[in-house]
């Protein structure tokens, strides 16, 4: 184990080089629980987050996502924030390394706005499949066509592996690095060791397998891939 993102996250499985090889000939599976959640309600929630963030959040419709900056006064990146749009509310997703200072930014500037914003970071937790067949494992798991989904687009589903165990729900989330479209599971905390279960078992089906953060960071660098917070 080590520190990644100010979190617990493995470093490595077994061996870097076979994990490599997952995420470029079959499928990688990583635990991505460095996550913070933050949820915005209210009539004013567009408009405000539009207002704040560095992206175009007025023109989000139902199920599709977008990525952007939160800067400070003089331009400084204080976090990077994907925002969801949901029928009724903005689903955010940061680091949480950053959790507590942009609890404290974002409630300082909703000032005039009927917004309210709630922490939902203990509540969720993200596991993620890359690879050129993360397509096909998602498939066979949900049923989703990832193909057929825009770039952090997502949509409700339910993990399902095959056996007599009940289906877990989870949103599915497309992701796409180096433009091979991958998938992130965001789940109910307390489902998470059945959801890894479910998505190793589906992996290793697929002759690939976890992946831990020495091995993905590598990855990312041939990528040329910036990660928040190193660099």
């Amino acid at each position: 184990m080590g520190i990644w993102f100010g979190c617990a996250l493995p470093n490595y499985w077994a061996n870097l080089r076979e994990e490599q090889r997952f995420a470029v000939e079959t499928v990688a599976l990583i635990d991505k629980n460095y996550r913070a959640y933050f949820a915005f309600s209210g009539p004013d929630r567009v408009r405000y987050l539009n207002a704040i963030l560095t992206n175009n959040i007025k023109e989000l419709a139902a199920h599709q996502g977008i990525g952007s900056l939160l800067l400070h006064a003089q331009g400084r990146i204080l976090a990077e924030i994907d925002t969801f749009a949901e029928t009724d509310r903005l689903f955010c997703v940061s680091y949480l390394m950053v959790r507590e200072r942009l609890v404290e930014v974002l409630e300082k500037y909703i000032i005039m706005d009927d917004v309210t914003l709630t922490d939902e970071s203990d509540k969720f937790g993200t596991l993620a499949i890359e690879g050129p067949k993360a397509a096909l494992v998602t498939q066979e798991l949900t049923g989703i066509d990832l193909q057929t989904m825009q770039e952090l687009g997502w949509s409700e589903a339910a993990l399902n592996s095959g056996d007599s165990g009940s289906a877990i729900p989870c949103r599915v989330i497309k992701r796409s690095p180096a433009d091979v479209a991958g998938a992130e599971f965001l789940v109910i905390r307390a489902d998470l060791p059945r959801a890894w279960e479910i998505l190793l078992s589906a992996a290793k089906k697929h002759n690939g397998g976890p992946m831990g953060y020495e091995a993905l960071s590598a990855r990312r660098l041939v990528q040329s891939v910036p990660w928040f917070g190193y660099d």
